[in-house]
């Protein structure tokens, strides 16, 4: 109808309104005297470049189950890259580089979810949008009489070495008033109430990494800190399942 036309109309003028605005609110250069942004340019020879990139290409490699590389070999990657230039693998790269910009460059100690963005282009209409990412869903859990509303990005970590599976189980007791049912890595079950006593027994007093590898037949990589545990627990009070995120426990 008119007034939806005359409505959708009127967003497109506040939209240059807004830009108008925008424009006249940055400081003008008389203001900044004394600051200077000095661009650094990426070279693959320089060895804190190639950690970082190293670091943020393997995180990124875990998430959709890529094989991860060492740094020689990102290097080697790296200096095989051709630049693309005006084309959509720019623009992407540039909207990530904005957002990268607000986690490792933003003097704000905390970030809501309204301050991250999520893009939309086609450059052949061409078309471009922002819009907030939704908040990850939560689970409530109860920790020792004190609610905990976690998400899939939270994890417990424990950093006490390689520890045994006694000691970690008298860890979930005594920290978070729970009584640990099963505990996996993997696809590899570490423990469970009801497998076989003898085995239980013989696996209280080894290193966690220990009774993985007797598991898997397969020694961790040298450079490995992390070990990713899952488990099933119950408070020790009430004997009810509590949900909780999966562990991350440092052995080195």
């Amino acid at each position: 109808n008119d007034a939806e036309a005359e409505s959708m109309g009127g967003g497109e003028e506040d939209v240059d309104s807004e830009y108008e605005t925008i424009l006249k609110n940055l400081p003008k250069p008389s203001e900044l005297a004394g600051y200077q942004l000095t661009p650094i340019e990426f070279d693959k020879d320089i060895d804190d470049h190639m950690l970082f990139v190293t670091a943020c290409s393997n995180l990124r490699a875990l998430n959709y189950s890529i094989p991860t590389e060492d740094t020689h070999r990102s290097r080697a990657i790296a200096g095989r890259i051709i630049p693309a230039i005006a084309t959509t693998t720019a623009l992407v790269t540039g909207l990530i580089c904005l957002e990268m910009y607000k986690i490792i460059g933003t003097p704000r100690k905390e970030l809501t979810v309204e301050a991250y963005k999520n893009g939309f282009i086609n450059l052949a209409i061409p078309f471009i949008t922002l819009s907030e990412p939704t908040p990850p869903a939560k689970t409530k859990a109860i920790l020792k009489g004190e609610e905990w509303n976690w998400t899939a990005w939270d994890s417990l970590d424990i950093s006490k070495g390689d520890i045994t599976l006694s000691e970690l189980m008298e860890h979930f007791k005594t920290e978070y008033n729970l009584e640990i049912q099963m505990l996996s890595q993997g696809v590899s079950i570490l423990y469970s109430f009801f497998a076989n006593k003898k085995k239980v027994q013989e696996r209280m007093n080894m290193p966690m990494s220990k009774i993985i590898t007797s598991i898997t037949k397969k020694e961790f990589p040298p450079n490995q800190l992390f070990i990713i545990l899952e488990l099933i627990a119950n408070d020790i009070d009430t004997d009810e399942e509590v949900e909780i995120p999966y562990v991350k426990f440092r052995f080195r």
